[in-house]
């Protein structure tokens, strides 16, 4: 059992608490037994796998799985859990996974793109509302938070395995090529004169959204086929950026499966 936090085991896995350690090592942290499950269903390359005895003793047949998954499994005291671990009471277990890069998701129905999005929940929360939205993937600027960052992957409930996400160096390019291909992209702006559900969203379609405080850019704005704004009552400055992403997405479901679009006034 390792007990000293100064095993090397320990300090190279406190090291990917930094992004800057995830790109160099090449792997990613996966943080509690839901995860992990998430992980093994998805035969992800686990590399490590530690954990409390209690926890091994919980989860007999999950640590079977995993002994025989990952290249190396340890036990661990919780004190030494702890201090892996990014979150204040772990439940028992911390994985390694190998970093791989993804393709730019294959879009051709519905789709969410994002610029700067700082809050690792944010990004963790629209991953999960993509999957249960049936959207096709996600695609990042490159100056987002990292997609495998450990809260990322939290908030994404499990389903940071299941949804196509990727990271675009050049967003305009990327989104150019997609209206190309037939496919419209709705932007949103508190200034827009229509509203999310004006707009005719069976189409195929990408819905582009900014950073939690200054929005999207010019650039990216002016690019859309459709600016949309998402009323909000008198007094109320904006929305959270996953909320939006929620509405448009599921108000795009709506469409989709009633064969209906409002087009009228919105009132």
């Amino acid at each position: 059992m390792l007990t000293s936090l100064q095993n090397p085991l320990v300090k190279q896995m406190r090291k990917l608490h930094q992004a800057k350690e995830r790109r160099q090592q090449q792997l990613f942290l996966l943080e509690g037994t839901h995860l992990l499950e998430a992980a093994c269903t998805a035969k992800c390359g686990i590399v490590t796998v530690c954990c409390t005895i209690a926890w091994q003793e919980r989860h007999a047949p999950l640590w079977q799985q995993v002994s025989q998954m990952a290249q190396r499994v340890e036990l661990v005291s919780p004190e030494v859990l702890r201090a892996i671990a990014t979150t204040v009471e772990p439940d028992g277990v911390v994985a390694t996974v190998e970093r791989t890069s993804t393709p730019t998701p294959t879009f051709a129905n519905l789709g969410l793109v994002l610029e700067t999005i700082q809050d690792p929940g944010n990004l963790g929360t629209m991953i999960r509302t993509v999957a249960a939205a049936g959207a096709e993937g996600l695609l990042l600027s490159a100056d987002s938070v990292d997609p495998d960052h450990p809260k990322v992957l939290r908030a994404s409930a499990g389903q940071w395995f299941q949804v196509p996400i990727a990271v675009s160096p050049d967003l305009k390019t990327a989104l150019c090529r997609y209206q190309q291909q037939g496919m419209q992209v709705i932007s949103t702006l508190p200034t827009a004169t229509q509203t999310y559900w004006q707009v005719d969203l069976r189409p195929p379609t990408l819905i582009l959204l900014g950073n939690e405080g200054a929005g999207l850019s010019a650039a990216l704005a002016d690019l859309a086929d459709h600016q949309v704004t998402i009323p909000q009552s008198s007094g109320v400055e904006s929305l959270n950026v996953a909320i939006a992403a929620a509405l448009i997405l599921y108000e795009a479901k709506r469409q989709r499966r009633s064969g209906e679009w409002g087009g009228g006034s919105g009132e």
